[in-house]
């Protein structure tokens, strides 16, 4: 450590001091009314990652930069941001919202981490010089409203930085009670700003003033009373019932207002505090400290935005997360909260659905709820919407560009506030890479090409949205939705008498789209955005619906485009046609291959299309008396909660328009799974390490609770799906993870029967398959992510290509059992598994592979060098009879 850090404090925090408001302002435009929130998007950066425009600033004598370190601060700053807004406006951005620029801890040397983000607050009415002074921050203001674009500022009100924490004895009813000072806390050890500095249950001043919950880090985010005061890794959690914190709040928040121009807050960890806290600090009319909204409406912004972030994703047929997000944007009395919530829905199902090929059903099912939450008074146009973020993989880690293309359209043509996360539109991959050329993870080059095909696909879709209003105004009216599987999703949007369609294929082969209803007989159906324009497989520029005012048409693999619906000319009816029928289906599931039938103009060619999939369409021929019959493979269909459809299409030439596709004829299917192999494996004993030689040990942190420990392995199969499940040692929920577990994340590999290619390296665990085998297809799951891979590209440090549909996973915290069901087109429908192998291992994620280290530490595994294998429990290669 520099010696001489307290000396270099003091003159930054002199050079960040509050100056004369009169001083600051002379000359900038820091006032400006409120837009119309609902036109606005947003591009979000993570300030040290974006630019550095001043590098002096990089280093306060900590140590603390250090761009080969993703751990560490790499130099990105405010004017780094200044300097880039004709970039970033040149994208079609109209604000930009960037992380806490707060006085902060820099370093946490207990458990190893650097404050380089921005939310470890020690000051909440002081710049960090690591980001800049007042007055940059002021410019950067003053250039963002004369281009008529916002200033969006995160900020926290749940928690300081990690100063104080408690060991296992910690008792509810004696706050001093295994009490521990964080005396690896730099450069300070407390917090500057009162009443904050009173953080100490030791003293009895600090227990009387309560300015803190005093608890221990959440161990089960799911249980309320550890969601609302327990501490958020490590950080000090803040009593926000607390009328003294309350107002230290409001008018530590209110200043950024008032001092710099911010035009709206976005709240971090807001369902750590109480919902009705946010009435208080919006609206309190405390005449010394009032209500942040109160503050922005003397500035001249009549509608300050707030919005909070809150994760939470419900399950098919539950609500329990939609009604926690409601609560934070109005209480039960109709009283207003939040202006609104982060789209952490839509974003589950815009993953769930683009990236991992789920059936967009799912995804129609959460647009629905947006649209039926309008009526409750929670406004969809003004939840903030996003595909990516610094908490969650990027797009590009789990998927490839096609869906991600697809994503970022569907983003437009819904209603919320479209959010883009720096780097999207390059490319990257790396959660929290940096775009200059001098920072982490880089790649040694600067990253604003306006020329990138990328940049010019979001351009154009964020274009769309601001030509067209309806995409911000209207609510989507679903069309059609594939239940079984990626394929055909649809939606309607109107206003103001204009009709526009929105139409994708999220599956990777072609796709039939039938019966599409747009609304008017014959219409003209005009082309105005095109996700393959540029390609062979772009759609053609108009359609033309049939007299039902219906399109059929073929969709090419991960499609998106947007049609114009326009009124057709008089026309004289056409000639009735006889139209293809399949007679009626058994309502009860099915649990093999079965037989169709129906009818049809003899002689006619009809092509049998299950699932829109009309590459594997049977083809067959009408009898002379008009009937067919045709035999429907099931292989696919291992989920009796899927619905599936068939319908006809006439092959033949000649055929009427409208006599040429049947209507849909919905079936289910429930086909048995049968047991391949049950592998047990002896328990470690307690305190034993993991890994290859059993030298391993846990990171310390006390939320580890052996969750890598696997103790069975069981594999089944069901036409050609596989499904493998696996008992662990313990299931955890530390952090409400979306797929039921955290402190694991598996690698499942397969080696399919009858090939010799396939990759032998398991990426990024330094290390080979073992006994020979080569794998075909992986599986990467962690509690927030669920990824497939194909061996192409695939080596040591790459995933290789990214394979939709996805894995399905269910867990069980009662068994402690997590359970994958790969479906069989992700398998490439083997017509046997006989000979397949499969090998699973365990470790941990956290935005990347955990460190392996020769000694743990709070978030690292130990007993290992960086480079050693990183297995913690696995299986044994296993071979299916």
């Amino acid at each position: 450590m520099n010696k001489h850090w307290p000396t270099l404090l003091a003159g930054a925090l002199l050079a960040a001091a509050v100056l004369p408001a009169a001083a600051q302002q002379r000359g900038l435009k820091l006032h400006v009314p409120s837009p119309d929130w609902r036109d606005q998007v947003i591009y979000f950066l993570l300030t040290d990652r974006f630019d550095d425009g001043n590098p002096s600033n990089n280093d306060q004598g900590l140590g603390e930069h250090d761009a080969r370190d993703g751990n560490k601060y790499s130099g990105g700053d405010i004017d780094g941001i200044r300097r880039r807004l004709d970039y970033i406006q040149a994208l079609g951005a109209t604000g930009v919202w960037l992380t806490p620029p707060v006085l902060n801890q820099w370093h946490d040397s207990t458990h190893g981490f650097w404050g380089y983000h921005g939310y470890w607050a020690s000051h909440f009415k002081r710049m960090d010089p690591h980001v800049g002074t007042l007055a940059d921050y002021q410019r950067l203001s003053d250039a963002l409203h004369r281009r008529g674009m916002v200033l969006v500022q995160d900020v926290v009100v749940n928690h300081t930085g990690n100063f104080f924490s408690y060991g296992p004895g910690w008792r509810a009813d004696d706050p001093t009670a295994d009490f521990q000072p964080n005396t690896g806390s730099r450069p300070v050890q407390r917090p500057l700003q009162a009443p904050f500095h009173l953080n100490d249950p030791r003293r009895a001043e600090d227990r009387r003033a309560g300015i803190y919950h005093w608890t221990p880090d959440i161990r089960d985010v799911t249980v309320r009373d550890e969601e609302m005061n327990f501490q958020t890794s490590g950080l000090d959690d803040l009593n926000t019932e607390n009328p003294v914190v309350r107002r230290a709040l409001r008018d530590s928040f209110g200043f950024w207002v008032r001092e710099v121009g911010v035009d709206a807050f976005r709240i971090d960890t807001a369902y750590h505090v109480p919902p009705e806290f946010f009435e208080d600090f919006l609206y309190a009319t405390d005449p010394k400290a009032p209500g942040v909204a109160r503050v922005a409406r003397r500035t001249g912004r009549q509608d300050f935005f707030a919005f909070g972030e809150g994760f939470g994703i419900d399950a098919p047929g539950q609500t329990r997360y939609t009604r926690k997000l409601e609560s934070y944007i109005r209480g039960e009395g109709g009283q207003k909260r939040l202006g609104g919530m982060l789209n952490f829905p839509l974003y589950a199902g815009l993953v769930d659905v683009f990236a991992r090929g789920r059936a967009p059903a799912e995804l129609q099912r959460r647009v629905q709820d947006m649209v039926a939450a309008d009526a409750r008074g929670i406004d969809p146009r003004l939840l903030p919407s996003f595909i990516d973020n610094h908490d969650v993989d990027r797009w590009l880690a789990v998927s490839g560009e096609p869906a991600m293309k697809q994503a970022l359209l569907a983003l437009m043509t819904l209603p919320g506030i479209p959010v883009l996360y720096y780097g999207t539109e390059q490319g990257l991959v790396t959660q929290r890479a940096s775009m200059f050329a001098a920072g982490w993870g880089s790649g040694g080059r600067d990253r604003f090409d306006v020329q990138a095909p990328l940049f010019r696909y979001t351009q154009a879709a964020v274009a769309l949205r601001k030509a067209h209003r309806g995409f911000s105004r209207a609510l989507p009216q679903p069309l059609q939705a594939g239940a079984a599987g990626p394929g055909v999703l649809a939606w309607r949007n109107v206003h103001e008498g204009q009709t526009r369609i929105v139409l994708f294929n999220t599956a990777d082969a072609p796709r039939f789209a039938d019966n599409l209803e747009v609304g008017a007989p014959q219409a003209r159906l005009r082309r105005l955005f095109d996700i393959h324009a540029d390609s062979a497989q772009a759609l053609p520029t108009e359609l033309r619906a049939d007299a039902q005012g219906r399109v059929h048409l073929s969709l090419p693999p991960r499609s998106g485009t947007v049609w114009a619906v326009e009124a057709a000319p008089a026309a004289a009816p056409p000639a009735a046609a006889v139209r293809p029928r399949i007679d009626a289906l058994p309502t009860e599931a099915m649990q093999a291959d079965f037989d169709i039938t129906g009818s049809a103009a003899p002689g006619v060619l009809l092509d049998v299309i299950v699932d829109g999939d009309a590459a594997r369409a049977q083809r067959v021929v009408a009898g002379p008396d008009g009937r067919f019959s045709a035999r429907i493979d099931t292989r696919r269909m291992t989920d009796p909660a899927l619905l599936h459809r068939v319908v006809l299409r006439a092959a033949g030439s000649g055929t009427p328009l409208d006599a040429s596709v049947s209507e849909a004829a919905p079936f289910r299917v429930a086909l048995p799974w049968r047991v391949l192999a049950d592998v047990p494996q002896a328990p470690l004993a307690d305190g034993a390490g993991g890994g290859p030689q059993g030298r391993y040990a846990y990171p310390t942190h006390e939320s580890y609770t052996r969750q890598m420990d696997l103790r069975r392995t069981r594999v089944l199969s069901a036409g050609g799906a596989l499904r493998i499940e696996l008992e662990m040692a313990d299931l955890t929920r530390v952090w409400g993870p979306a797929n039921g577990f955290d402190h694991v994340a598996f690698s499942v590999f397969v080696e399919l029967p009858g090939r010799s290619d396939g990759a032998r390296a398991m990426p990024g665990q330094d290390s080979d398959l073992p006994q020979g085998m080569r794998w075909h297809l992986r599986l990467r799951a962690h509690g927030w992510s669920n990824a497939l891979f194909g061996p192409e590209g695939a080596d040591a440090s790459t995933d290789g290509r990214s394979i939709t549909p996805a894995a399905d996973i269910q867990s069980d915290a009662a068994t402690r059992t997590v359970r994958f069901t790969i479906p069989s087109e992700a398998l490439g429908d083997p017509a046997s598994l006989s000979g397949a192998r499969v090998f699973v291992s365990t470790w941990d994620w956290d935005g990347g592979w955990r460190p392996l280290a020769p000694v743990a530490g709070s978030f690292v595994v130990g007993g290992g060098d960086a480079r050693a294998p990183k297995i913690w429990s696995a299986s044994p290669v296993i071979t299916l009879p």
